[in-house]
């Protein structure tokens, strides 16, 4: 079997990198090698599980230090996932509760406690918004499904009028010792799961749990200046905590609607803006739509070409966070006619026999390399 790849490789972060740098690290390679954007694409399917398997590994602070200590093995919570052979581990949940003993239990670390508290998970959610709410800020309400503590059984899980006993098997502490033969060591209780408590009599709202699933409204104020693919952290507002620990967060990652338009590149929009072969010719002063509706007045200058740019300054995206803005740039197209009338035609033909290819720059130095080349 090939060796894993570094996870901090996969995801082209380095080891110091923090969960957000992680997080935007992962997002961004997960949208180029989507299986959605790549059908039938087996390279770009690995990928995208191999960035998968990186991200929950190190967006997850436990799985992450036991990363970073042991290797993939130590980041497997539930035993050792790389190998279906048949070793015995002597009554062990796999490698990863060996490493955590060999390093923890039996050389004096301590463990954590049953009933400490722990912070609840982190949620996510997509928030879609248009290219002018970004730009400008807006507000926006939004639903979302999180688990919640049970009302019904107040979050033990035991039916109503009965509690949690202490597991028998390991007296409340979540944890058993194992005799090795040459050593003992300690591993997670197999009977409660590491929780130190059993439940007789299971509480029929939430079967147990002491957790169900609710539905929540929540508004959320998305700053003037946001990109595409960022996240603004809603404190608090994730999943409860365990044993009166703390709620985790909402990630609201922000995905931002493309404009008919215009194309947006940091704070400047950019705009292809078509103008007449006269226009071009003479000059003119143009109406150039800018976002949020209306226009402002653009002079073209006389004689200008196909692909020329110019900046209309502090008509772009406001900084985030900030009070300057970007620029609207606009790309010169040059329509040329299709269809014109006889009269058009011969005007042309004068213009063009009159000119005697003067007014062409770009063709006149053509010419004199081509005449250089065969004389």
């Amino acid at each position: 079997m090939p060796a894993k790849r570094d996870y901090y490789e996969v995801l082209g972060v380095s080891k110091d990198a923090s969960a957000e740098d992680i997080k935007k690290a992962y997002r961004k390679l997960a949208k180029e090698c989507h299986p959605d954007l790549h059908p039938d694409d087996k390279e770009a399917e690995a990928r995208f599980k191999e960035l998968n398997e990186a991200n929950e590994v190190l967006s997850d602070p436990e799985k992450r230090a036991r990363y970073d200590r042991f290797g993939p093995e130590g980041a497997a919570q539930s035993g050792y996932s790389g190998y279906s052979g048949g070793f015995d581990f002597g009554g062990f949940g796999g490698m990863g509760d060996i490493f955590e003993q060999l390093f923890n239990g039996a050389m004096g670390g301590s463990s954590r406690q049953a009933n400490a508290p722990m912070q609840g998970n982190d949620l996510r959610y997509e928030l879609k918004i248009t290219f002018e709410e970004a730009a400008f800020g807006c507000e926006k309400k939004f639903e979302f499904m999180r688990s919640d503590i049970c009302d019904s059984c107040k979050g033990s899980g035991a039916k109503p009028g009965t509690q949690p006993k202490a597991c028998p098997t390991c007296k409340g502490s979540g944890r058993m010792r194992v005799n090795n033969g040459f050593m003992i060591m300690e591993r997670t209780c197999s009977t409660c799961g590491g929780r130190g408590k059993v439940i007789s009599d299971k509480c029929p709202a939430c079967g147990g749990t002491g957790r169900v699933r609710k539905k929540h409204t929540c508004t959320v104020k998305v700053p003037a200046g946001i990109s595409d693919g960022q996240t603004i952290v809603m404190n608090g507002n994730g999943e409860p905590g365990a044993n009166g620990g703390p709620n985790g967060d909402l990630l609201i990652m922000i995905s931002v609607r493309p404009h008919k338009i215009f194309r947006r590149q940091g704070n400047d929009l950019y705009l292809d803006m078509p103008i007449s072969f006269t226009q071009a010719a003479l000059g003119a002063d143009v109406d150039v739509p800018v976002l949020g509706g209306g226009t402002t007045k653009f002079h073209i200058p006389e004689g200008t070409q196909n692909g020329a740019r110019y900046r209309i300054r502090g008509q772009g995206v406001q900084q985030l966070r900030g009070s300057s803005r970007g620029d609207i740039v606009m790309d010169i197209r040059v329509e040329i006619p299709k269809r014109l009338s006889e009269r058009q035609k011969e005007l042309l033909r004068q213009f063009e026999a009159e000119s005697s290819g003067r007014q062409y720059e770009n063709r006149k130095n053509f010419l004199d390399k081509l005449k250089d080349v065969f004389n």
